[in-house]
């Protein structure tokens, strides 16, 4: 495998480079500093990372002992943020010059990612203060739609959006209060995940509405974006509105409920290829076996009016009114209307729509009786820069009619590609299920996706034949294969952190197995250079974030979390050594698993 201008930065392409040492972090590195420059004035930057911190970074990385980079689940994997999230040493816009300021610290997320060992390319353009669904509002220019650069990129994650289906960075974080990490998706053909509010930190994070904010992960596959969301979920104590995430069994998506709105509750402002590729996605869900269903969608549509018609968008005034009421000139004509126009709402305006929303949230819980998940629309068109400059306000609103009412009815959603319309633009399918949820949609959102034979981004190439595995509901999934195995003296330590066993499985046959010495007995999971190993017996066990973070914590050298192949070609993460502890160490491959060998010894 070599690294070229064309080669695809998916994860599992990635991983099995620097598996293979095809290439190494420093020239994938040098590859996105090639792109970046080859793509020459496209707005999607704000602030870069130089070159030389690039590479020292790539560098350290490549330091890292072999042994250890499998507990890095992002090793080497290039990345951006949308620069209303702050990264320390650089500054934050938030799309607003005048606003700038050079943060003290790395915003939660991205410190979470650069320990899980992915590499922060730069900080990307969007609407000024997150204000927006287009991608126009910004004095830092438009962000170039790559498939025609007369049309939106969408907002207001514009720039992060662009980034990856340009094929520049692996992935890139945005913000999600209206629809901004899902319409940039659409309009891109990438994958936008909304994870439910509060299950990633917010801290570091320029607010936009504050109790509805989250921070979304664009990727080229539904895999990825999970892959991403293991790394990132986790209840943060500095941030208020984080949540701890509840135990869920997995749920698969196949054969389960997918609402769609009844006939006339849809709406396409006069986009006959928009509704066709609605309509095509609804019969390839049919065609995967789900049970499609009508339901009433009014509750749903009239919430996401309440988001701007309501006294929410004082929220906005609250996040930053304050600096635009003193630096007027500061703001965009639109975004400054907008927000400052959060002042004319009142409490009793705001109580008022809180007791409304609690009448629809109950209509709308009524219909999630019917289904499982909902599946529509990312978008109901797309529109021209021209023509959402003509009309930015009536056209923003136009592409928030499937979005709005998302983080005030406290659900997920996974925006993912679904057709390309006649005229060579994209259009996207969104996947809505409840809180807490994210697992049960990933399924169903990467059976949809990969159904609908798109490639990847804008790079033409096919996404990944073997996906990689990741866990359910936003859980945390790890493969055991000595003393925390079903029965054994270490497995209360999961159990009791809420642990939940999902299923049996043996390894690929491409590991060494090792009683390795000292107490509690434990064995030595080694990938073997040459490939030419044993299958071994394990069990795959998932728990919150959280729970897996204190888990980890406690696991003792030479042991470690890392990437384990499975030998019906998935891969998760579970339980390896490090090559240099089992050298003497008894080699108890051909027992086949832990319970062979203990039996043996009349354990």
């Amino acid at each position: 495998m070599t690294l070229s201008l064309s080669s695809s930065l998916d994860f599992a392409s990635l991983a099995a480079g620097y598996a293979s040492g095809s290439f190494t972090p420093s020239q994938v590195v040098a590859q996105v500093l090639a792109r970046i420059k080859a793509a020459g004035d496209d707005k999607v930057w704000i602030a870069k990372s130089d070159e030389a911190s690039l590479l020292r970074r790539a560098v350290e990385l490549e330091a890292v002992p072999e042994a250890r980079r499998a507990e890095l689940p992002l090793y080497g994997i290039p990345f951006a943020v949308k620069d209303n999230i702050d990264v320390g040493g650089m500054p934050t816009t938030a799309g607003c010059p005048d606003y700038a300021y050079t943060a003290e610290a790395d915003a939660e997320t991205v410190r979470r990612l650069l320990t899980a060992g992915a590499i922060l390319v730069g900080k990307t353009n969007m609407d000024q203060f997150a204000t927006g669904l287009v991608g126009v509002r910004s004095p830092y220019g438009v962000a170039r739609n790559p498939f025609n650069a007369d049309y939106i990129p969408g907002g207001s994650s514009s720039g992060s959006a662009v980034a990856v289906s340009a094929g520049l960075v692996s992935f890139s974080l945005g913000t999600d209060t209206a629809g901004s990490g899902r319409v940039p998706a659409g309009f891109n053909n990438i994958v936008g995940l909304k994870p439910t509010k509060g299950l990633v930190s917010a801290r570091g994070v320029v607010p936009a509405c504050r109790s509805l904010d989250c921070v979304s992960v664009f990727t080229l596959t539904v895999e990825d974006s999970m892959s991403v969301l293991e790394v990132l979920a986790g209840y943060d104590p500095g941030d208020a509105f984080s949540r701890h995430a509840p135990v869920m069994p997995p749920a698969p998506a196949r054969g389960r409920r997918m609402g769609v709105p009844a006939s006339g509750q849809l709406r396409f402002f006069g986009d006959d290829a928009a509704q066709q590729s609605y309509v095509q996605a609804v019969g390839r869900a049919r065609d995967l076996g789900w049970q499609v269903v009508e339901i009433d969608f009014a509750p749903f549509a009239e919430v996401a009016d309440l988001l701007y018609s309501g006294p929410w968008v004082a929220e906005r005034t609250a996040a930053v009114g304050d600096f635009i009421a003193a630096h007027p000139s500061a703001a965009l004509d639109v975004t400054r209307g907008i927000i400052m126009g959060g002042v004319q709402k009142s409490a009793v305006d705001a109580f008022r729509a809180t007791y409304r929303l609690e009448e629809l949230r109950a209509k709308a819980a009524a219909q999630w009786t019917l289904m499982d998940l909902m599946l529509l629309p990312t978008s109901g068109t797309i529109y021209t820069i021209d023509q959402v400059m003509a009309d930015p306000v009536a056209t923003n609103t136009n592409l928030g009619a499937y979005t709005n009412f998302v983080n005030l009815l406290d659900l997920c959603a996974i925006a993912i590609p679904s057709a390309m319309r006649p005229d060579g633009l994209p259009c996207g399918v969104t996947l809505m299920a409840p809180a807490f949820a994210e697992a049960m949609a990933a399924d169903a959102a990467s059976a949809l996706h990969r159904q609908s034979g798109l490639p990847m981004g804008s790079t033409r190439l096919p996404p990944p034949a073997r996906p990689m595995e990741y866990g359910r509901g936003g859980l945390a999934r790890m493969l055991v294969v000595g003393g925390h195995l079903s029965g054994q003296p270490l497995n209360g330590q999961l159990t009791g952190l809420g642990g939940r066993l999902v299923e049996s499985c043996r390894t690929a046959p491409v590991y060494g197995f090792y009683a390795l010495p000292g107490t509690p007995r434990r064995p030595g999971l080694v990938r073997l250079a040459d490939g030419a190993g044993a299958s071994i017996e394990g069990e795959i066990w998932e728990m919150t974030p959280d729970a897996f973070g204190r888990f980890v914590a406690t696991i003792p050298a030479p042991l470690g979390i890392g990437q384990v192949d499975l030998d019906d070609g998935r891969t998760v993460s579970g339980f390896l050594c490090e090559a240099c502890a089992v050298q003497g160490a008894r080699e108890i491959s051909a027992f086949g698993g832990w319970r062979a060998f203990i039996a043996s010894e009349g354990g």
